[in-house]
């Protein structure tokens, strides 16, 4: 099985983020759902992620 960790953090969500990657396997986070060109890119805080993380980062895609 896979071991998931929940938390309801308070504050920017970047920071906040980024701070929980440090001890962490893997990180899973949301693109912004975007139509379009726009969909095509991600949103500030999943680049914030995937350029400065401690540990692997997943971007996933909801169904459009």
């Amino acid at each position: 099985g896979v071991a998931v960790d929940l938390r309801l953090e308070r504050g920017r969500v970047r920071h906040t983020l980024l701070a929980a990657t440090r001890g962490a396997q893997l990180v899973v986070a949301g693109a912004r759902g975007h139509g379009g060109f726009a969909g095509m890119l991600l949103g500030s805080v999943s680049q914030a992620l995937l350029h400065h993380a401690d540990c692997p980062v997943t971007v996933v895609r909801g169904k459009d």
